[in-house]
């Protein structure tokens, strides 16, 4: 859990900044585990720290997808880069992990990682190729090696400031810092990893602009992710994939330029795409948050696995994370926060809000009261660009946060957030059994179908055109034939 006063400080950019999707309300210290053990095949042939590192990632990432089908696919494409690599003597161990997230990794050692957040938004074997290729040219070019490194520094640094000057709040902030440093460093090896990924899966035989066509996707993508958060594509969510691999049009005009190079010239390559092969492999996977950690349905959050819903104030998008649920306006003027932390059972909540985790905190406010017959307290705190109404409610052997924050907390808005408090509840078992996930659909277009029929069988909050055409890597002006194979979203 972040300290508070340095999550307060950092409020104008963790709001509007920190919605990385990572599937699953953070239960470190909640009474439910989310993530079942890996199978003893997995460790194999890891060393233990490597077991500790892979756990660790698999964990924070909502634990491991298995998809039989999937899998068989994504390790004969891997199988085929490996061949035609500069280093096929590397072995390669790839883990689909259960996020929506978008976003690919490596570690030093050859594991790779992908979400199904981007396995979904990939269209056919030559862009998963694309993402593949990229992150393994990131080992055989030694990239994660060197970014482990800094990473170890900068952890080290970061220690100092906390331990020898005494001060975690810098320390924090120091790590931080260090962390957009390794950021932009990485990113200057991109450039690198996609020039020796796409000659990888050139030499493979998948058409060589799958990568182009993938960074146009996730562009997209992530303009629609800032879009819903902040009304502009000026502060775009920090995806991970997007934050350290930006699909800027410069990379991606670069991504063309070395597809040419094995594709003779030509403005489309002759290599595999197999479109069919690969949406029978994602067809039905899971798509957006999975319900069993807990999942947002426009202003709902709904955990049935621990027995509880919320619903936001109007004018709020949600976003469930990693380590809390996540909530702000397109203005960008009022968000929120909801978390999970251990209360002493012996502590009184209204206590708890005035024990100094916050800072600003006006003692007069801290008030006792019941939410649908739940022990709880509430209290409002202020700092110098924002103010807070903070909610604590036990919840089992658990205190759930829910933390309200605005630029100007006027009565009506502290009306508005005293009502969506109330809306939390417990969920019986009748409804618990009746959610049911969110899952990548493919579907033939009909005798006359079009964009529009076909995107208002997207069963998504908002936008289901703009959502149906970036996740078909479709333009407007695309016509549907006949017989065509398409994604949508439905349960």
């Amino acid at each position: 859990m972040r300290h508070w006063s340095t999550f307060a400080r950092a409020l104008p950019l963790l709001f509007p900044l920190c919605l990385s999707a990572c599937a699953g309300l953070d239960l470190d210290q909640a009474s439910v585990p989310l993530t079942s053990p890996a199978s003893a095949s997995e460790y194999a042939d890891m060393s233990p720290n490597q077991r500790r590192e892979h756990e660790r990632l698999v964990a924070s990432y909502g634990g491991a997808y298995n998809d039989p089908e999937l899998k068989a696919l994504i390790q004969q494409v891997v199988e085929r880069l490996v061949a035609a690599s500069e280093r096929p003597d590397l072995k390669y161990r790839v883990t689909v992990l259960n996020s929506p997230a978008i976003n690919a990794f490596a570690l030093p050692d050859g594991s790779l990682y992908v979400t199904r957040g981007l396995l979904s938004l990939a269209n056919d074997t030559s862009e998963l190729s694309s993402v593949l290729a990229h992150e393994m040219a990131h080992v055989i070019a030694r990239h994660a090696t060197i970014r482990e490194d800094q990473v170890k520094q900068a952890v080290l640094v970061s220690r100092v400031i906390s331990d020898v000057v005494n001060d975690p709040d810098l320390g924090a902030l120091a790590m931080q810092k260090s962390r957009r440093t390794l950021a932009s460093f990485s990113r200057g090896q991109e450039l690198e990893a996609d020039a020796i990924g796409v000659g990888i899966a050139a030499r493979a035989g998948f058409d060589p602009y799958g990568a182009s066509r993938f960074l146009t996707d996730m562009g997209r993508f992530g303009d629609l992710k800032s879009a819903a958060f902040s009304g502009s594509s000026s502060t775009t969510p920090d995806m991970d994939f997007l934050s350290s691999h930006p699909a800027t049009p410069e990379r991606i005009s670069i991504a063309i330029a070395n597809a040419r190079q094995y594709a003779n010239g030509a403005p489309q390559g002759d290599g595999e795409r197999d479109r069919n092969a690969y949406f029978s492999a994602i067809d039905g996977m899971v798509y957006g948050d999975d319900p069993k950690e807990g999942f947002v349905r426009g202003r709902k959050f709904f955990h049935p696995k621990l027995g509880f819903t919320f619903t936001a104030p109007e004018g709020f998008s949600l976003e469930n994370t990693s380590q809390a649920v996540l909530g702000a306006t397109q203005t960008g003027r009022e968000a929120l926060r909801l978390d999970a932390v251990r209360v002493a059972p012996d502590q009184s909540l209204a206590q708890y809000l005035s024990s100094g985790w916050v800072e600003g905190v006006e003692i007069n406010t801290v008030e006792s009261l019941t939410v649908n017959g739940f022990t709880a307290a509430t209290a409002i705190a202020r700092g110098d660009q924002w103010s807070f109404r903070m909610f604590a409610i036990r919840f089992g052997s658990d205190v759930y946060r829910l933390i309200f924050a605005a630029r100007e907390l006027t009565p009506e808005l502290d009306k508005q957030f005293r009502a969506a408090a109330d809306t939390f509840r417990r969920v019986s078992s009748g409804e618990a059994e009746t959610v049911k996930p969110l899952r990548v659909r493919i579907v033939a277009a009909g005798l006359g179908d079009n964009l529009e029929k076909v995107a208002n069988r997207m069963q998504v909050p908002d936008r289901p055109m703009e959502r149906f055409l970036i996740l078909n890597g479709l333009d407007a002006a695309a016509k549907l034939k006949y017989g065509e194979k398409v994604k949508i979203i439905s349960e």
